[in-house]
């Protein structure tokens, strides 16, 4: 079996019934300007979202396909037009190739694309590598986690990562309430204010998480997300505040390059301390774990390198005895991957109730939790197929002439 080209094609439609989609700001590193702490709105790069009237909203995605002469197509995303370009700028080192041999391809995208061996490029890889998992599964009529070893379990544990859900206090505390009674696992919440906000920022992110611990109640794990905007002072007085409310963990509290805060953040804290979301490969997560910075691992599968990379970064965290939560932008994946590792090292998987139905809006069957648990699936590869009736417009991208 041999690659013989590949695409990305841009797929768009109408997702209906999703009232208020975007109903709350993220703090972001920007925060530290004036000029951006106020902007309301949501970014993601791999998707387009445009609300429109009646609870419409219009997705515009991106995916990867590789074919080969078997007729089997690896499917990946979705992603951006960015990581489009430069999926196609390796076309030349996968065409002619044998699509099984994942470890070779990995090795020569990396030795290629040294240079970009963290952000983008690498994102890229990872995606490649994404697919062609993809085309092994399907080639061996497997699902990826069989191939990798698993199943260890029938069902995955799932939180709830409640991304662009309102933050007012009786908002969340009515949310948190229903998270808990819908039998997930643990839920997590997103702070909105960093030091930039003053005193006034800091007593609203302790309204946030009193009235999530409220809602909650006392059994339920409770995360909290930083999304790298606030900083060593600020996080240490912080954790001080929020140890009350007993966080299962604190996430991304400082900037994923100064590892010395991470370590005493962690350190100083009474809870546990997340972090490896915009980390790369298991060379990242050796920095990170060999200068005690985290307690909990994040990697992204379509971020760190791909299956091939996300398996060797659960064997490296499993040494230092360290669990790994997949970051949870793609489930699907992530889903195969948890489920090929120990449920100590992979205790649950993310799952972001407004943002997964966006990402996984084109798929036939897409991953969404019962009862507060994810089946493990059995069909071939990814599990993933895309539902043309869905599909209101396709063009493939074209880059360069």
């Amino acid at each position: 079996m041999e690659i013989t080209a590949v695409r990305c094609v841009r797929r768009e439609g109408t997702l209906s019934g999703v009232d208020n989609f975007v109903q709350s700001r993220v703090a972001r590193p920007l925060d530290v300007y004036d000029e951006f702490r106020d902007q309301s709105g949501f970014s993601v790069g791999d998707i387009g979202i445009t609300e429109g009237e009646g609870g419409e909203i219009q997705v515009s995605s991106v995916f990867l396909e590789i074919e080969t002469d078997a007729g089997i197509t690896g499917l990946a995303g979705p992603i951006g037009e960015t990581l489009a370009f430069l999926t196609l700028e390796l076309e030349e080192l996968l065409v002619g190739r044998d699509p099984l041999e994942t470890e070779k391809h990995w090795d020569l995208m990396y030795r290629r694309e040294v240079d970009g061996r963290k952000g983008e490029r690498m994102m890229a890889i990872s995606t490649i590598d994404c697919a062609l998992w993809d085309i092994k599964g399907k080639h061996y009529r497997e699902p990826v986690h069989r191939l990798l070893g698993g199943p260890t379990r029938t069902e995955l544990p799932a939180y709830a990562s409640m991304f662009l859900y309102d933050t007012d206090p009786t908002a969340v505390r009515e949310r948190a309430a229903d998270i808990e009674e819908r039998g997930y696992s643990a839920q997590k919440w997103f702070f909105q204010h960093g030091p930039g906000s003053g005193e006034e920022g800091k007593r609203k992110n302790i309204a946030l998480a009193e009235a999530a611990r409220e809602g909650a109640g006392d059994d339920h794990d409770l995360m909290f997300d930083c999304w790298m905007s606030w900083g060593r002072s600020y996080a240490l007085e912080m954790v001080d505040r929020l140890a009350r409310y007993d966080p299962a963990w604190l996430e991304e509290p400082v900037s994923p390059d100064i590892i010395d805060s991470y370590a005493d953040v962690r350190e100083a804290a009474d809870f546990p301390i997340a972090g490896g979301e915009h980390e790369y490969t298991r060379w990242g997560f050796q920095e990170l774990l060999s200068r005690n910075a985290i307690d909990v691992a994040q990697p992204d599968t379509y971020w760190a390198g791909g299956v091939s990379e996300l398996d060797k970064i659960c064997t490296l965290c499993s040494v230092h005895d360290i669990p790994v939560v997949i970051h949870g932008f793609s489930v699907p994946t992530n889903v195969q991957v948890t489920a090929a590792q120990s449920p100590t090292v992979c205790p649950q998987v993310e799952y972001l109730p407004r943002l997964n139905a966006v990402t996984q809006f084109f798929f036939e069957d897409p991953v969404e939790p019962e009862n507060g648990t994810v089946p493990v699936p059995d069909d071939p590869g990814m599990g993933i197929r895309i539902d043309d009736s869905k599909v209101e417009s396709e063009t493939e991208l074209e880059f360069g002439g």
